[in-house]
């Protein structure tokens, strides 16, 4: 049996403003904005080549307090391509760092151990690590 996550809900204060942060910062693509009246509206992003979305909104979603997710992460090919683009996009990017030592023989020293580190507008939390291959 496969089980495959597909949808995370990440907790915001404004929903505009994390729209426009993870579409135009992030580059994910809108999937979706359904309004439902005044008190449901849910938008669904789903990161480029991912199988797995982020939902944010409200009414329909579970409440939980904006900024309190931590450890999101995301995976690419190379990580410092990854980072001018953020940058280049305007999100605030930390430097790349390598977290740990390499546990494969890779063909990239930073395979693996190649991060990076960013908040949304709200504080929610994400990773960025680098994985060209896989053992």
């Amino acid at each position: 049996m496969n089980w495959t996550l597909e949808v995370v809900v990440v907790p915001v204060s404004d929903i505009d403003r994390a729209k426009a942060f993870y579409a135009d910062g992030l580059g994910f693509t809108v999937d979706h904005d359904i309004v439902m009246g005044e008190a449901v509206r849910i938008v669904q992003l789903t990161p480029p080549g991912s199988g797995c979305s982020v939902v944010i909104g409200k009414g329909a979603v579970p409440a939980m307090e904006p900024g309190s997710l931590k450890g999101l992460q995301l995976v690419v090919r190379d990580v410092a391509a990854a980072r001018e683009e953020l940058l280049a996009r305007g999100v605030a990017v930390g430097e790349v760092q390598v977290v740990g030592e390499n546990p494969h023989p890779v063909a990239h020293p930073l395979d693996n151990v190649g991060f990076l580190f960013f908040d949304d507008p709200d504080g929610n939390s994400w990773g960025i690590q680098q994985i060209s291959t896989r053992p």
